[in-house]
């Protein structure tokens, strides 16, 4: 049976990283609302008179205090009306705050928006999920904005100094484990006010584990990344680190035997496997969530293209086996592998995990 999910707000960092972790379930048709969706009476209609269930994320996280709780309030106000005109009694799963325990204009403008919308599920015979987020952080989050883990990440990956002023504790949730809160209560119909929870860590241990991220890759030697947590934290430091800073050139070591280089040094362990492809075919066109994957060319030339998941721009990346380099590929971006050479190409692949049938996290999608 399939199943109509809208997502508003997907252009934001929780609303992207949702829909591209509901591209990787079977029978889940997809719906977006945008900015112009909420300006346009007739498209945010249409948009919701076609939803089965609906993830309200669109709202404002910074700038002035009142600008941001009266935009919130009133995209609220603005979906609400939508689903009153065509009788929709989807089920709503709105994206709140732990802020809401806080006298803040912005924790208050996140209490009214979930009790209009409570009211409006009571009266329309509906659904209605609100989900209290601690602080959330992922891929392609904005600095400055986003969260704190963003701005650490960017600077750092930038050259920047980043400063603590504050050593505060911090609790904080990866984008996809709250995307699999989100399926989780839309499977069991939860109901009412979930809160979820995080990994506990202060401000200055945040930045110390990225900067170390920082030191040990700096040296081509991936971390000990079998914590979810500091797999989810490298990932999203390394996220900021593509394109411009890849591919990595390793050093090889040559004398009158031959040639050396080291192709993968990792406190984790992992998965590494070896391939050879005829020239002009192509292998790959799939994505991660969670995989860290190193595509590394022995022998011959290959082309590594990666394009972000609902993106359009594509990085092609030119490498040779007469110099050792890698593309560590960014989770949430599809990519492939192409030998454009005349000979056969050896590429050798690692991966941080060994391959599980059961959990794959592999989802086909062209480049």
């Amino acid at each position: 049976m399939s199943l109509t999910i809208g997502i508003t707000g997907v252009e934001g960092l929780i609303g992207w990283q949702t829909a591209v972790f509901l591209k990787t379930l079977p029978n889940i048709e997809l719906k977006f609302a945008t900015r112009a969706t909420f300006a346009d009476n007739a498209q945010f209609e249409n948009f919701v008179d076609q939803c089965d269930v609906i993830f309200h994320f669109a709202g404002m996280n910074r700038g002035l205090d009142t600008e941001v709780a009266q935009t919130n309030i009133a995209l609220t106000k603005t979906l609400i009306a939508a689903l009153e005109r065509v009788g929709s009694t989807a089920h709503l799963v709105f994206s709140s705050s732990t802020h809401i325990k806080h006298e803040t204009l912005y924790g208050q403008s996140k209490r009214e928006c979930a009790a209009l919308l409570e009211t409006w599920a009571v009266e329309a015979g509906a659904l209605f999920t609100n989900m209290v987020l601690p602080n959330v952080f992922g891929e392609r989050g904005k600095p400055f904005y986003n969260s704190v883990v963003s701005t650490f990440c960017h600077q750092i990956a930038f050259g920047e100094t980043p400063m603590v002023h504050l050593d505060a504790q911090l609790e904080q949730i990866h984008t996809q484990a709250v995307a699999r809160a989100f399926w989780d209560v839309v499977q069991n119909k939860q109901l009412g006010e979930v809160w979820l929870s995080g990994q506990k860590i202060s401000v200055l241990s945040l930045l110390e584990k990225i900067c170390g991220f920082q030191e040990l890759y700096a040296s081509h030697i991936i971390p000990d990344v079998r914590n979810d947590f500091d797999r989810d934290l490298f990932n999203t430091y390394r996220s900021y680190l593509y394109p411009n800073q890849y591919p990595r050139v390793l050093t090889l070591h040559s004398d009158n035997r031959g040639s050396l280089f080291e192709s993968v040094k990792t406190l984790n362990g992992g998965q590494t496997f070896l391939s050879t492809t005829k020239p002009g075919v192509t292998r790959g066109n799939h994505f991660h969530t969670r995989k860290i994957e190193r595509f590394l060319v022995v022998s011959g030339e290959a082309e590594i293209r990666v394009r972000r998941v609902m993106g359009s721009e594509t990085q092609v990346f030119k490498i040779s086996g007469t110099r050792p380099s890698y593309v560590d590929i960014p989770t949430l971006h599809s990519h492939n592998i192409t030998n454009v050479g005349s000979s056969e190409l050896i590429t050798l692949f690692w991966t941080h995990e060994f391959y599980d049938p059961s959990t794959p996290d592999t989802t086909m999608e062209l480049v």
